[in-house]
C-alpha cells in the first residue's frame, strides 16, 4: 500500500512534517521518499512542479491522487487508512471538534511566527520599520501566550484531550519550531512540557528533521518573546 505513495519533502518545514509523523502513526512505512534541499532550490526543481506547480513541500501523491495540502494530506490517509495504525480523529463529539478547532487554529500560530521569524526574508530592506518588527513580534507574543493557556485548560496531555490526535499531528511541528527559535521553556512551562513530552514519541522521533539532529542549537531570535 505504501509502494503507492511518494513524498518529496524538506527537513524543518512543519507542513512536511506533519504529513510524516501522520505515515508513521499509520504504520506506512516503505513509502517513496525524496529529501530536498531547500537552501539548493531543490523545491523548484521539475520532479516538485509535476507534482505541486506552486513549487513548494510536501509535494505528495497517493496511487493517482495528489495532495500538497498538509492538512488534506494528514486527513485523507486517516480517511482512507483508519482502520490501521493509531486513530487520529477521536470518536467522542466534544473531543472532535476541539481536535479539528485546534488544529486549524495552529494555522495562525505558524503564520505569526512566520512574520517574525522571516520576516528580512520576506521584506525588502527598503520596507523594513522597526515598528512592524515590535507589532509583529507582539502579535506572537499573544498568541504563543493563548496556546500556554489552552493547555492549562485540557483535561489531557494532548491538544484535544487524552488521545494523541491530528491536532497535535498540525500543530506540534510549530511549537517544536518556536523553541528551535529560542523560545523561553521557563516562560511557558505548559508549552515546553508538551514539547518535550512528544519528543520522544515514535512517529515524531523517527520523522525529526535530520538538519536538527545535526545542529541540535537553534536560532535565539524568540528568546525573549
Amino acid at each position: 500500500m505504501a509502494k503507492d505513495m511518494t513524498l518529496l519533502w524538506g527537513s524543518g518545514s512543519p507542513p512536511c512534517w506533519r504529513v510524516m509523523v501522520v505515515l508513521e502513526e499509520k504504520n506506512l512505512q516503505g513509502y517513496n521518499q525524496k529529501l530536498l534541499a531547500f537552501e539548493k532550490m531543490e523545491h523548484k526543481s521539475q520532479q516538485v512542479m509535476d507534482m505541486n506547480p506552486r513549487g513548494q513541500l510536501p509535494a505528495f501523491k497517493h496511487g493517482n491522487s495528489v495532495l500538497n495540502e498538509s492538512y488534506a494530506a494528514c486527513i485523507y490517509l486517516e480517511s482512507q487508512f483508519k482502520s490501521q495504525g493509531n486513530k487520529l480523529i477521536p470518536d467522542c463529539p466534544a473531543e472532535q471538534a476541539l481536535m479539528y478547532q485546534r488544529m486549524f487554529e495552529g494555522n495562525t500560530l505558524a503564520q505569526k511566527m512566520a512574520d517574525v521569524i522571516y520576516y528580512d526574508w520576506k521584506v525588502p530592506e527598503g520596507e523594513r520599520h522597526d515598528s512592524a518588527v515590535k507589532r509583529n513580534r507582539e502579535a506572537l507574543s499573544a498568541e504563543v501566550k493563548l496556546w500556554e493557556g489552552y493547555l492549562q485548560k485540557v483535561s489531557g496531555p494532548f491538544l484535544a484531550g487524552k488521545n494523541f490526535s491530528l491536532a497535535d499531528v498540525s500543530v506540534y511541528p510549530t511549537i517544536a519550531y518556536v523553541f528551535r527559535y529560542g523560545l523561553s521553556e521557563e516562560r511557558y512551562p505548559k508549552l515546553a512540557a508538551y514539547y518535550n513530552s512528544l519528543k520522544e514519541r515514535p512517529s515524531i522521533k523517527v520523522s525529526w528533521p535530520p538538519t536538527w539532529l545535526e545542529k541540535p542549537q537553534g536560532e535565539d531570535t524568540l528568546k525573549d518573546l
